[in-house]
């Protein structure tokens, strides 16, 4: 039969040569092959070799930034984060880095092609030539691409990495922020339920609000840890029958007792405390008395 035509890996007909194909074109359907793979990876030059492997590769496939955004991982070349603002959350927490494809190419060296993509280590590269082209001009390290895999770095701290779920909770795991400018911003109001007792858990919020329905003995729990300032402000909502407040021990109150619980239906006393040593001593100050 006369030899196929084919310029990309995709048009080749696996089925060639048949059986009853002379001999004598054996080497048109070689040059044929040698064509197809020097115009599909028309960009690959030199002798060095790729070392990634299928799964490692596999990393690109569904990627549609390009070089340059790419290499906003390379600390090195870009250097601050005010230089790569990339990264883009939707509102149903999906993280997208960067825009449109890019056209470069990526040296895959001597691995072979095995139904129509690399396969390299036993593992099947289902990248497309235009996804794994992100890595031509690639200048980042393997670690500053490994940032992104949560298995491998494992803890915030380790991979400097911010968190976000699908509503929109940024979780910066006890990180600093610095030199932030803060614009329009709130604190979350955490509602208590009445109770003897009532625990104060400041993993929940900073502002706190209580209408008291019997005598109410308080506890603060998970403060930030010692060297940490951690302040929050409870609201305290007075019975129709006057209640009660027992604090803590370890609150050090300005003038060194506790202050009077407003008497009367609805009146509010608002309370403000702060540590510096885990909770080791609260400072505590009542910001304001019988406020309604």
């Amino acid at each position: 039969m006369g030899l196929e035509s084919a310029t990309y890996i995709s048009e080749l007909d696996s089925a060639n040569p048949t059986a009853t194909d002379p001999i004598s074109q054996g080497d048109d359907h070689l040059r044929l092959i040698k064509a197809v793979l020097k115009n599909q990876f028309s960009g690959l030059s030199g002798t060095t070799a790729v070392t990634a492997d299928g799964a490692e590769m596999n990393l690109l496939n569904g990627c549609t930034a390009t070089t340059t955004e790419l290499n906003y991982l390379d600390i090195s070349t870009l250097g601050t984060s005010e230089d790569s603002k990339v990264v883009t959350q939707t509102a149903g927490g999906a993280i997208t880095l960067g825009a449109a494809a890019g056209d470069q190419t990526v040296d895959i060296a001597s691995h072979d092609l095995v139904d129509g993509g690399l396969k390299l280590a036993g593992t099947l590269v289902t990248s497309s030539a235009a996804e794994i082209n992100k890595l031509d001009g690639y200048t980042g390290t393997t670690d500053e691409l490994n940032t992104l895999d949560v298995t491998t770095q494992g803890t915030a701290e380790a991979s400097k990495a911010v968190t976000s779920d699908g509503s929109l909770v940024t979780n910066f795991a006890d990180g600093v922020v610095q030199r932030p400018e803060m614009k329009d911003y709130s604190e979350t109001k955490t509602t208590l339920s009445a109770a003897a007792t009532v625990d104060i858990d400041l993993t929940t919020g900073n502002v706190f609000t209580l209408t008291a329905d019997q005598n109410t003995t308080f506890t603060f729990s998970n403060p930030s840890p010692t060297g940490k300032s951690c302040s929050f402000t409870l609201v305290w909502t007075q019975d129709s029958s006057d209640r009660t407040i027992a604090w803590p021990a370890s609150v050090d109150w300005a003038g060194g007792s506790a202050p009077d619980v407003t008497s009367g239906a609805a009146k509010i006393d608002v309370y403000t405390f702060f540590t510096l040593d885990a909770g080791t001593i609260w400072y505590g100050f009542q910001a304001g008395a019988d406020m309604a």
